[in-house]
């Protein structure tokens, strides 16, 4: 045993020197090496910080939750941009399109006939000019004076919305379409008479849950797009009975 443990000493002896590598040399390699500095990690490394109590703050594995991007939808980010420097300019032109493309698909899949022109620039003018800042100031006040999405905000929210709200916009609604048309005060008058009722009931079959949605998980700024994107359907409907004589 003790002839086998001197051979294997010996072998090791005979490879350093033969590469060069003394004992002395492998030694002051070892202690120069347990004297420098610690390793530090190398530059692509993501870092991550703590705070004082020593739970993580930052990493560049993650994204900032606060920072809006694109995403997989083209433009998305340049929309969130819009939003935050001009809201109103944004949420009238959102509308806008809205409005437009519930009247063009009202006009080609349910109306039929030729394309009214004068009825589809009407109807989007509409959105651009009182849907869309109408909108934004009263999701505003809406928001500000019942803050929160517990469930009690949430309902009071849909309630003022459905209640107030939609009978008020029908009646702009009707009486905007009667002075572009030409009507006289009394036509417009019979118009909402006779048509703003269907139009809330029309408005009640779908709003309220949609509206439970936006107020509990769509943030203000967004509420207008969120609409938009569900009213297209809705706006068929009302550029139909809007238009009805």
């Amino acid at each position: 045993m003790k002839l086998a443990t001197l051979l294997v000493a010996s072998t090791a002896l005979c490879a350093t020197s033969a590469f060069g590598v003394s004992p002395q040399s492998t030694a002051a390699l070892s202690s120069a090496t347990s004297k420098a500095s610690p390793l530090t990690k190398p530059a692509l490394v993501p870092t991550l910080t703590r705070s004082a109590t020593g739970s993580a703050e930052k990493s560049a594995l993650f994204r900032d939750p606060t920072a809006t991007r694109g995403g997989a939808v083209p433009g998305w980010a340049a929309y969130n941009e819009a939003l935050d420097k001009n809201p109103l300019t944004a949420k009238a032109f959102t509308s806008l399109v809205g409005w437009a493309l519930g009247d063009l698909l009202a006009q080609l899949f349910i109306s039929g006939g030729p394309f009214d022109w004068t009825r589809f620039i009407t109807l989007s003018v509409f959105g651009f000019l009182y849907h869309g800042p109408s909108g934004h100031y009263f999701y505003n006040w809406l928001d500000d004076k019942i803050p929160g999405t517990d469930g009690r905000a949430v309902f009071t929210k849909v309630a003022i919305d459905q209640l107030v709200w939609c009978p008020i916009f029908m009646t702009v609604f009707f009486t905007y379409l009667g002075l572009v048309n030409g009507d006289s005060l009394s036509t417009i008058g019979s118009k909402i008479k006779n048509d703003l009722l269907s139009a809330c009931q029309g408005s009640w079959k779908v709003w309220p849950l949609v509206h439970a949605v936006n107020f509990k998980f769509i943030s203000n700024k967004h509420r207008l797009v969120f609409i938009n994107s569900i009213q297209v359907a809705f706006n068929m409907f009302l550029s139909l009975i809007g238009t009805k004589k």
